[in-house]
């Protein structure tokens, strides 16, 4: 498994998709230190950077880059066949690369989100706002990483995912928040460190229950749909 999270990181960081990654927290940590440094009342840009930029834009894009990245590339160039040649289990192959895009995702959006909670309210904020993102990051990986065995515009389609049902319905349709990944990191922070620039209906049961249900269920699907594929890389 260490080799194979080896290779993942190494081919992760030497694309240049990593580099997509950086303009998103970057901008996040400019609009808060702007705002603190200007006085501007934390109740003001909060909620708009926080929540708005960070956990419904930043964590899911950055997750959807290297979710995707991690065996969705490998099957677009054709060198997935190095690695289902090897007389390892699928879940052996899906697990490190799990591991790695949440890792990634985690530490490219925890620290960022960490901070701007820091210098909107409280240490606590921002301790909650990247164990949130971490678990987020989890869950949104295992969701991209099974899109990109499923389909072959996992792209586009973990767009419409965030943009649309996330960020679109979410807005106007309640009912759609129970299946929204933002809305259970909204939850579990606002649990840990409870402020009114957090708010959301789902609860911290729900939101708890359901990003384990799609952790584990999203990356049993990406196990199995890997068995599928032939020493070409092409599905059965």
């Amino acid at each position: 498994m260490s080799t194979v999270s080896w290779i993942t990181a190494r081919g992760l960081f030497g694309r240049r998709r990593f580099l997509l990654l950086l303009p998103l927290p970057v901008l996040l940590l400019t609009l808060a230190i702007l705002s603190r440094s200007l006085g501007v009342d934390p109740g003001e840009w909060g909620p708009a950077v926080l929540v708005g930029l960070g956990l419904a834009v930043v964590l899911p894009v950055v997750a959807l880059i290297v979710g995707t990245g991690v065996l969705g590339a490998e099957i677009d160039d054709g060198t997935v066949v190095h690695i289902l040649t090897k007389p390892l289990p699928r879940w052996q192959i899906i697990l490190p690369k799990l591991a790695v895009a949440a890792g990634v995702t985690a530490v490219t959006v925890a620290v960022p989100l960490y901070v701007a909670g820091v210098l909107a309210h409280s240490v606590r904020l921002g301790v909650a706002l990247a164990v949130a993102a971490s678990i987020g990051s989890l869950a949104y990986c295992a969701f991209f990483v099974a899109l990109s065995l499923l389909t072959r515009r996992p792209v586009l389609l973990g767009l419409v995912y965030v943009l649309i049902w996330e960020g679109l319905l979410g807005n106007f349709v309640s009912g759609t928040k129970v299946l929204s990944i933002q809305q259970y990191v909204i939850a579990l922070a606002d649990r840990i460190a409870p402020t009114e620039m957090l708010a959301t209906n789902v609860s911290v049961p729900v939101a708890s229950v359901m990003s384990a249900l799609i952790a584990v269920g999203f990356t049993a699907l990406a196990v199995d749909r890997l068995r599928s594929f032939s020493v070409a890389g092409e599905t059965s």
